[in-house]
């Protein structure tokens, strides 16, 4: 996680749509801009390329 433990929390608090990629509010049970209902929560490392 990073150095600032506030922000880390905010970050762990939004879904991210799988359909249209598009962040949502954590406890939504569709997306805000698509409608679907398949919804991961954001990933808490990031990811870097190779």
């Amino acid at each position: 996680m990073g150095k600032f433990a506030l922000a880390d929390e905010a970050l762990t608090r939004i879904w991210v749509c799988r359909r249209c990629k598009s962040r949502n509010r954590a406890g939504v049970e569709k997306c805000r801009k698509c409608g679907s209902k398949y919804l991961r929560v954001k990933r808490k490392e990031s990811r870097v390329k190779k």
